[in-house]
């Protein structure tokens, strides 16, 4: 199941689903986990949407699942005890108890990691 789901303060849309999927999974507001991902990214010298920034923060922060090619869809229903940040090919959703939750429907696309936050 999808829900529409936009963190961002003005309520557009940007490219900022890191930020996005990170708050829904934290319950951090939008600003914060803007702040703390762009002081990262400084101290890396790199940008808080880079791949790798993204995989080692969250390989920092949270247990990786290792997956074979399943869609969106199919992780969500797997874990529907747990909130899962999921990445597919350019973008990352949260999925919480079995919930995609992202500003679009992504439950068709195929899952290259995923972390489990709780």
């Amino acid at each position: 199941m999808y829900r529409y789901f936009n963190a961002n303060p003005l309520d557009i849309y940007t490219p900022d689903c890191v930020i996005r999927a990170i708050s829904c999974a934290t319950h951090k507001s939008w600003d914060e986990v803007y702040d703390n991902l762009s002081d990262l990214a400084q101290l890396n010298g790199t940008l808080l949407d880079q791949k790798d920034f993204v995989d080692w923060y969250l390989d920092s922060k949270y247990r990786r699942v290792p997956y074979l090619p399943e869609k969106v869809k199919d992780v969500a229903s797997m874990y529907k005890d747990n909130i899962v940040l999921c990445c597919v090919n350019g973008h990352i959703c949260c999925i919480k108890y079995g919930i995609i939750y992202d500003t679009f429907d992504p439950s068709e696309r195929y899952t290259l990691e995923a972390w489990i936050v709780q």
